[in-house]
């Protein structure tokens, strides 16, 4: 029978799970505070040039693909590839990172000293992006999934964390290990607290390739939100939810009642809106501190559009952001897409992502560490100026404008969970018996992996739901 259903949120989460559960045939609500939807992925307009913010590339495609093939399995009519209109664009490499005077393309160019040892393991775990996949998309308890966590846990043997795992490796060079072990900040976290498959998704990422869609990632935000239209979603937008009780949520507006709620935000801030004082989490993720600019002029030709720039020292980042330290050097991506190139632009545009301690802090272009940073990288890139400086029109987002969404500090994938409870394990869980009422969606219910986790997590749970209902 169909049901009346209020998700709380409009992130990519809340919207994809409003989108699949309409699509079912229950009568679906969704609310979000803010005047836009898509949450951390947001579209700004600076100077008249398009930028989005937010996540800046999509992986494992599969778990996209996977959503859109449930939607069509749910009801008949047009698909859902063409309601969402979005259209990946693969690009040539994963990154070009650059760390301790030297710099690499993933995958490693051939001539490269890294090339032998990086051959070797993208040959052992690149092909394993199914396998992920499926840990991504299916529920833990689903048979089907066994063969996925076989086949994974054969690469690894009892060596269970990104660290513990890249430390076994005796045969390859430690500076390569650390250009692997780097990815665990996609969970906000140090490589000791992630598991193993995160040193793998390096490899899947270089094999499979990584994408932006056709006009910036917020399509993806985008084909979610025309999906749940599509599906006959009701949806608010800039109407703040007050409060959460047993199927009713209220805003300043109006009281939804409804026969199940959909929490699509962050855990603490769920907490607190049923009444609940959540307790001070004693480790959180990173936060960052992003600027967006658009360039006066192009950077080199053999600038890439994805770069890494990573600390020279690694432990010091993991050590300074578990403390909420500022750190002496940071991880940064430099996001830069030429006058036309996935954006509709007519002028080059960049993103400058600094790795930044969850301290709730504001940050300005002034700022000793922003500065600092920025010419660090600028100069790794051999800018003739601060990529900063080269911005006639800016923006800049922190720490304070990321706990705006709630997440202590600012923390962009909240608190972490310890390694062997990630993904659909994570605590608190999708639905819980005391209260059956309430579901549970988004990054804080399966955190890291950005995209693909919280799609992933989306297909699990409403897959729970259906059953349930």
């Amino acid at each position: 029978m169909a049901k009346t259903i209020t998700v709380v949120g409009g992130g990519l989460g809340g919207l994809a799970t409003a989108a699949l559960m309409a699509r079912a045939g229950h009568e679906v609500t969704l609310i979000e505070g803010n005047d836009w939807l898509g949450g951390k992925s947001r579209r700004i307009d600076i100077a008249g040039q398009r930028i989005d913010t937010g996540p800046s590339l999509v992986t494992f495609p599969g778990v996209w693909e996977e959503v859109l093939r449930t939607w069509d399995s749910l009801g008949g009519g047009p698909s859902a590839e063409s309601i969402a209109g979005v259209t990946l664009e693969r690009l040539p490499e994963v990154g070009r990172y650059y760390f301790r005077g030297q710099q690499a393309n993933l995958p490693v160019e051939e001539g490269h000293p890294w090339h032998e040892a990086w051959q070797r393991f993208q040959g052992e775990h690149g092909s394993l992006h199914q396998p992920i996949t499926d840990l991504l998309t299916k529920d833990p308890w689903d048979p089907g999934i066994l063969g996925a966590g076989k086949e994974l846990l054969s690469r690894y043997g009892t060596k269970l964390t990104t660290q513990s795992y890249l430390d076994s490796l005796k045969w390859m060079p430690e500076d390569l290990k650390e250009v692997i072990a780097i990815h665990t900040l996609n969970a906000g976290v140090s490589p000791d607290q992630t598991l193993a498959l995160y040193a793998t998704m390096a490899a899947v990422m270089a094999e499979q390739g990584v994408f932006v869609p056709r006009g910036g990632v917020y399509e993806i935000a985008r084909g979610l939100e025309n999906l749940a239209r599509a599906a006959g979603v009701t949806i608010h937008t800039g109407e703040a939810v007050v409060s959460i009780a047993p199927s009713s949520v209220t805003t300043a507006k109006a009281t939804y009642s409804s026969d199940y709620v959909v929490g699509a935000v962050d855990g603490g801030i769920l907490e607190s809106l049923m009444g609940k004082k959540p307790k001070p989490p004693r480790k959180l993720s990173c936060s960052g501190v992003a600027i967006f600019g658009v360039l006066e002029e192009e950077l080199p030709p053999e600038i890439v559009t994805h770069s890494v720039m990573m600390p020279d020292q690694p432990d010091g980042l993991f050590t300074a952001l578990g403390k909420r330290h500022k750190p002496d050097q940071t991880m940064a991506f430099l996001n830069y897409y030429r006058a036309g190139e996935i954006y509709p632009n007519d002028r080059p545009v960049a993103a400058l992502l600094l790795t930044a301690p969850p301290d709730g802090l504001s940050a300005s272009m002034g700022d000793d560490f922003v500065q600092q940073e920025s010419r660090r990288f600028s100069d790794l890139l051999g800018l003739k100026k601060s990529v900063v400086d080269m911005m006639s029109d800016s923006t800049i987002l922190d720490p304070e404008y990321f706990a705006g969404f709630g997440a202590v500090g600012g923390a962009l994938y909240g608190a972490p969970a310890p390694w062997w409870r990630s993904g659909p394990f994570h605590s608190p869980a999708y639905n819980t018996r005391t209260k059956p009422w309430l579901w549970r969606v988004g990054s804080s219910v399966h955190p890291g992996g950005g995209i693909p986790a919280v799609l992933g997590g989306v297909l699990i749970a409403t897959r729970r739901m259906r059953a349930a209902f």
